[in-house]
């Protein structure tokens, strides 16, 4: 039997606290940024259906995001664990926000369904490494209060995200619920970047 690769070190105590605390920042900014665009995107879909015309998509908006996102967090989760968290991390964070933009561009549904899903890789590599990050940043005693902070997170996005959606629908227009993640997306990857 041949012996497995280890994991990244878990805290080991050497890491300022100014530095684990930008990275948690960053951290809980993507992982705001991806569960509140649920929420967003569906209070915002009978505006898309009516200017894109695509009713029989209308369910496959939010599926393949889910389907998408699902998928790749536990090929996101083994991967980080042989090449490290912040790479993943940070590619999860660019192809969010590349997804955004080309979703707020879309011009027609079948488009939508694909950067949606697009969306969605980018979303699912955020959320595997959410909770994975507390376990390299912190040590064990304080890694259930931390995944707790970051648990609210989820439920933040989802008192917010239909009153944030309708008011993004109602005032800029639909697409601004996709752009709104490009510069939350872009201050969240430096902040990952430099810590």
């Amino acid at each position: 039997m041949t012996a497995s690769k280890p994991l990244p070190a878990s805290f080991d105590g050497e890491l300022h606290p100014t530095v684990v605390m930008a990275s948690m920042a960053g951290v809980a900014a993507a992982m705001l940024m991806a569960s509140l665009d649920g929420t967003i995107v569906g209070t915002a879909m009978p505006r898309v259906i009516a200017e894109l015309h695509g009713f029989e998509h209308y369910t496959a908006v939010t599926t393949i995001y889910l389907l998408a996102s699902t998928t790749v967090v536990p090929i996101v989760g083994k991967l980080s664990d042989l090449y490290g968290r912040k790479l993943f991390l940070l590619a999860g964070v660019a192809i969010f926000v590349i997804g955004s933009a080309l979703c707020g561009a879309a011009t027609t549904m079948p488009q939508l369904v694909a950067f949606r899903g697009l969306q969605g890789i980018g979303g699912g590599f955020s959320q595997a490494m959410a909770f994975t990050t507390i376990a390299d940043l912190f040590p064990p005693a304080r890694r259930g209060r931390v995944s707790g902070i970051m648990g609210s997170v989820f439920g933040f996005s989802s008192v917010i995200g239909p009153a944030v959606g309708g008011y993004l629908t109602d005032g800029p227009g639909w697409r601004w619920c996709f752009y709104v993640n490009v510069p939350v997306g872009i201050a969240a990857f430096a902040i990952l970047f430099f810590a």
